[in-house]
């Protein structure tokens, strides 16, 4: 069955995802991306009978998302104090709440928190978060 993006959820965790607190749903956000990519390491030999032999190598990831322009709610600080401090923070982007939810966890840096001034539209920040530590993809969520 076909999830809804609206469903989907990130949650935070300031200090990173095994330290003390619990996770927050960061409800400040829109139109979130999750890229997990491997780079190529090129292992081809004599004996592979002219063919180019490729396997996947490191793994990276990255979440970006946009967020409305708006200090003194507790998600944009952290995310903003994040990207000040050069500080990680536990992010796990999850297709579902509760129980169910799939998705990456672990500790992200802020690469990028670039504010956007749209004369017709609300600010808006667009945020690029890149694994710093990975901890998991979980099947079952994040408590």
């Amino acid at each position: 069955m076909a999830i809804q993006g609206m469903f989907a959820v990130l949650r935070y965790k300031v200090g990173g995802f095994d330290s003390v607190g619990s996770w927050v749903d960061l409800t400040n956000v829109r139109d979130v991306t999750v890229s997990a990519e491997a780079n190529e390491a090129d292992v081809t030999t004599r004996g592979n009978q002219g063919w180019r032999q490729t396997i996947a190598g490191l793994r990276e990831a990255t979440i970006e998302f946009e967020m409305v322009w708006e200090p003194g709610d507790d998600g944009f600080d952290a995310i903003k104090d994040a990207f000040l401090t050069s500080g990680i923070i536990g992010l796990a982007a999850l297709d579902s709440p509760g129980a169910q939810g799939n998705g990456p966890v672990g500790d992200w840096s802020i690469t990028n928190f670039s504010r956007s001034e749209p004369l017709e539209e609300g600010i808006t920040v667009s945020v690029t978060a890149k694994l710093a530590e990975f901890d998991q993809w979980t099947e079952n969520g994040v408590s």
